[in-house]
This record gives structure tokens, C-alpha cells and sequence, in this order.
């Protein structure tokens, strides 16, 4: 048995459909799956129903940006929630994720001009609404920074998408919606679903490393200030070493915590279900 609870579809940045990401599942044995996109819900029931042909277990997912606070860290900063379970169907939950998916349109726009202020001082030509219209036309679902980078690099601006980013986008980032880990709590709770704390050891993602490397401060942290909203954090992933796994493991289960993993899987490179996950995890989902 093989199982994935992290993968990205062409809804939000990845690079297959629904439809595919469940033909690559079946192919590659995984039998438990979810698609968690960032922000975004809107091919979930294509997912349930391509998952029920292709006799897999489906898990509806989605991935939260939230605003978190901790009294010894001065500034809020993000981190990534993953919801599972929920009813795709849930009004609250779809209203919520369409008032943030006109909050990114709005934040791309003034991304775009601080872009501008910095290809001023390089003699660029400036982006413009036209340049924005044509990134919003390149994706099905949650427009963010790694579509902006795509386009510069289609505009031959920079050679790829990690030299956008640390040339600009780090620079000229705008702060995302600020939603509240009490709000995506309840969001996701009330439809039915759990919040899962998304890979809290990621060196190169949004995680708690940047408050400290040190897995047992990590997890003072989500004892201290998220515990009483969190159903469950996701133990394995590609960036937590075997150590981290074991210890976030151990912390989970000592908290009455459900334990998810998965690839993180935006189709660039395919890696659909190569970290390896505890078939009893499955066991959680029922």
C-alpha cells in the first residue's frame, strides 16, 4: 500500500489536472490520496469522482496560509494548514476561499508594481495589466508568486523560476490574506473536516525553521500557541529528515494527534508517492 496526502494540482501550482494526478496514482499503487491545494477546493468533487473509478481511497483536502502569533516571537508569521475531510460542499468554507482567491488578484497586482520600481532601476519595460490578464490566463485555479516567476521567465526576464524569486519576488513580495489559525480551525472543522499542521521541519518551505531549526522547540511552539486547534500534523515529507519524522511521530501520538505525510507533489519532477507511509494511516481516514 502506498499512500500520498500532499499533492498539487494545475488548480492551484501544480502541473497535471485532477483527472491525472488520480491516473498517476493508480499507476503508481498508491491507494490513499488527496489533492490539497493552496486556497483552493474547485476540483475536489472531480477528484472524488475520478478516485471512485479508479477504485482508490480519496481523502478532500486543501492547503491554508495562516497568520500565526507566539508571544516570544515580536512579528506573526505563516505557516501551512492543511485541511482534510471536509464537505467540499461547505458554504462557509467555499465563501472563505473565494473572498482569498480575489485577495491574491489583488496582491499579484501590487506585486506587479513593486516589480515595475525595481525593472525601473534596471531600464525593464514595466509589467502592466495586459501582463497580468496574461499570468491569470496561464492557470486553471489560485494565482500566486511561482506563476508571476513562470512569466518572467517567459519574458526572458530571468533564465528560471529560482532566479525570479530571489532576484525579485523575495523583494517585491506583498503579504498574503491574513487568515487566522482560530478561523481556518473553525473553517475546516465546522465543515466537517481536520486541520493538520503541513511540514513543520521544511528547511526550503513555510514552516517553523525560520523560528528554529531545533525539532523540540519546534514542537514547544505548536504545544504552546496551536495544540487547542490542530487535529493533527503531518509527520512525513520530503524536506524532514528521519529524525525529524521520529520525533514529530513521537509528539503526535503523545497528544492524541492524527499523523499524515506526503510528497508535496507539484508534477515538477513527478514524485507522487515516494516517501514512505505507514499503512496505518490510512486507519485515521475512516
Amino acid at each position: 500500500m502506498s499512500i500520498d496526502l500532499h499533492i498539487h494540482s494545475s488548480a492551484s501550482d501544480g502541473k497535471f489536472s485532477a483527472q491525472e494526478i488520480i491516473q498517476e496514482a493508480k499507476a503508481r499503487g498508491i491507494t490513499l490520496v488527496s489533492i490539497t491545494n493552496h486556497d483552493n477546493i474547485s476540483d475536489q468533487n472531480q477528484a472524488i469522482t475520478q478516485a471512485k473509478k479508479a477504485d482508490l481511497t480519496y481523502v478532500s483536502g486543501v492547503e491554508l496560509n495562516v497568520t500565526c502569533t507566539y508571544q516570544k516571537y515580536k512579528a506573526p508569521f505563516a505557516l501551512d494548514f492543511l485541511g482534510y475531510q471536509f464537505n467540499p460542499t461547505n458554504q462557509a468554507l467555499q465563501n472563505k476561499l473565494e473572498q482569498i482567491a480575489h485577495y491574491r488578484q489583488v496582491r499579484a497586482a501590487k506585486i506587479l508594481e513593486n516589480l515595475n520600481i525595481e525593472f525601473k532601476k534596471e531600464n525593464i519595460p514595466p509589467l502592466t495589466e495586459k501582463d497580468l490578464h496574461k499570468i491569470e490566463q496561464t492557470i486553471e485555479g489560485s494565482l500566486g508568486r511561482p506563476h508571476i516567476a513562470d512569466y518572467l521567465v517567459k519574458k526572458q526576464i530571468v533564465v528560471n523560476r529560482q532566479e525570479a524569486f530571489e532576484k525579485y519576488l523575495m523583494k517585491c513580495d506583498v503579504p498574503k490574506y491574513p487568515l487566522h489559525l482560530e478561523e481556518a480551525a473553525k473553517l475546516i472543522q465546522d465543515a466537517g473536516g481536520k486541520l493538520v499542521l503541513a511540514h513543520p521541519a521544511d528547511s526550503c518551505g513555510t514552516s517553523l525553521q525560520p523560528i528554529t531549526p531545533i525539532p523540540q522547540k519546534q514542537t514547544k511552539i505548536i504545544q504552546e500557541t496551536m495544540l487547542h486547534c490542530i487535529d493533527g500534523i503531518e509527520c512525513w515529507h520530503p524536506s524532514h529528515t528521519a529524525q525529524t519524522t521520529t520525533h514529530y511521530i513521537k509528539f503526535a501520538k503523545e497528544h492524541n494527534l492524527i499523523l499524515t505525510g506526503g510528497s508535496d507533489c507539484h508534477q515538477k519532477p513527478v514524485i507522487m508517492g515516494i516517501v514512505e507511509i505507514p499503512s496505518w494511516v490510512k486507519d485515521q481516514f475512516h
